[in-house]
């Protein structure tokens, strides 16, 4: 998702060997690598004439399967894992720095993404170091291919690894990548063409042998060719949407790749770099995107003193589709949370922390595709919002609105038209003011009778006065 391209995006990538998983995530570095460092040391095996003979055999193969010549030599050699390591603790650091990194992580835990203090970083170097099987680096154009990897199954990591390199020669794609920056969704939809492209190379590549094509193929689930990932140590431990995030690019990215290909052959992704999906939702339905449609941008649009002096904005981004998907499952089932975040139409986060306490306080703003999907968001939402907060307090319900108090702090929740705002952590002085800025209603409208078990609020305080006139008598 979204929240996790700064750490995830390029880092990883997912070899197959026809139906048979070869090996995990990998850090593709792949299209954001920065040059492994002095210390990292090229294996014994670098400079292996049957190695290099074998990936010079595979990258014209993969040029001829996908129509873009190699118009500059590459380096080629083998990595060990501790060339691996160095090389991942290196592009961690050139991808964000720490403070971005630090600001990412909070926004993840504020959603309820992560435990609080999980320490991603280090979960992260480990993951990759685990899980790497090779990589292309753009700025040093050299292809690299982990010496742990069977000699038998390199064609394969080879066959992703060099559409990379053929990718970058004729759409250099670092620039391209990193164009879709600061909105962290459309960078995470840019990564899906990507990846899956690759996918679809290295699908390509092995179905050539039985005469095939993968645009002629019927309809199928990427998933089922690559077993059970998360049979892998590091990654069993891993939180369910760094999982998610992880798998996002290569398959649904194929899923789209190979809408691609039918719509035109390889010579149609040359239209795609040049008009690259908006957002994650043109990846997840790529009838949207040969539509064109996209939503407008939406701004949370915070009043201009919040949330006060003490704060500091960490970070200002957009969930997506698939970041809103991933929030929701944490709380409600899979199915339900894939439909409801499916109504997408736009969306907006703010993260703040409190600079003594490290208190953390989180705006967030979402328009749905039409009125009924948000009074649906709501329903969903403020389940998945409840079971987050399982010791709470001074709950106010209405049909479009719930406040209620937490160990973790007061939570409010507005829904007006199509769009809905949540503010975690603040206090209703704040909130409405947000809602003064943004020009709502002050009082929702359509109330519900709310029952003794619906409300347990006092009638004091800035914001049951305001909503008093529609609450019963006690």
């Amino acid at each position: 998702m979204a929240l996790l391209s700064r750490f995830l995006g390029r880092n990883f990538a997912v070899w197959l060997i026809g139906t048979v998983l070869l090996a995990a995530a990998s850090v593709t570095a792949a299209q954001q690598a920065a040059p492994v460092p002095a210390t990292a040391t090229p294996s014994e095996g670098a400079s292996s004439p049957e190695f290099l003979a074998t990936a010079d055999e595979v990258v014209k193969e993969m040029s001829q399967i996908t129509g873009w010549s190699l118009k500059t030599p590459l380096k080629k050699s083998i990595r060990s894992r501790a060339d691996i390591h160095a090389y991942v603790l290196h592009q961690m650091d050139d991808e964000k720095d720490a403070k971005e990194r630090y600001a990412s992580a909070r926004s993840a835990e504020a959603f309820g993404l992560i435990p609080k203090d999980f320490n991603l970083d280090t979960f992260l170097v480990d993951l990759l170091t685990e899980q790497i099987a090779g990589l292309y680096d753009p700025k040093a154009h050299e292809f690299y291919i982990a010496d742990w990897i069977p000699a038998d199954e390199q064609r394969m990591v080879m066959a992703h690894e060099l559409t990379h390199a053929l990718q970058d020669q004729h759409f250099d794609i670092e620039p391209w990548v990193r164009a879709a920056r600061p909105n962290d969704d459309a960078e995470m939809a840019r990564e899906a063409v990507l990846e899956g492209s690759a996918m679809a190379g290295m699908l390509e590549y092995e179905l050539q042998g039985k005469g095939l094509k993968l645009k002629d193929l019927p309809e199928f689930d990427p998933s089922v060719f690559v077993g059970d990932l998360a049979e892998t140590p590091i990654l069993k431990k891993a939180p369910p949407f760094i999982k998610d995030s992880l798998m996002f690019p290569y398959f649904s990215g194929l899923t789209f790749s190979m809408d691609v290909l039918k719509s035109g052959g390889w010579p149609a992704f040359a239209s795609v770099f040049a008009r690259p999906p908006a957002n994650t939702q043109q990846i997840l339905h790529p009838d949207l995107y040969f539509a064109n449609k996209a939503p407008l941008p939406l701004k949370a649009d915070l009043p201009a003193i919040a949330p006060g002096e003490n704060w500091a904005l960490l970070e200002e981004n957009s969930l997506g589709e698939l970041g809103w998907k991933e929030v929701l499952q944490q709380f409600i089932d899979e199915p339900r949370a894939k439909d409801m975040a499916a109504e997408w139409d736009g969306d907006d986060y703010a993260t703040f922390e409190q600079k003594n306490s490290k208190r953390l306080m989180l705006f967030t703003r979402i328009r749905l595709a039409d009125m009924v999907s948000a009074s649906r968001f709501f329903v969903e939402y403020s389940e998945a919002l409840e079971k987050k907060y399982p010791e709470r307090t001074d709950i106010l319900r209405r049909s479009n609105f719930l406040s209620f108090d937490s160990p973790q702090g007061s939570l409010y929740f507005r829904c007006n038209g199509r769009e809905c705002i949540t503010l975690e952590g603040g206090n209703s002085a704040l909130f409405l003011q947000w809602i003064s800025k943004l020009n709502w209603r002050l009082v929702p409208e359509s109330p519900q009778s709310p029952t003794s078990n619906d409300i347990r609020t006092a009638q004091s305080g800035t914001l049951a006065r305001e909503f008093a006139p529609a609450l019963p008598a006690r």
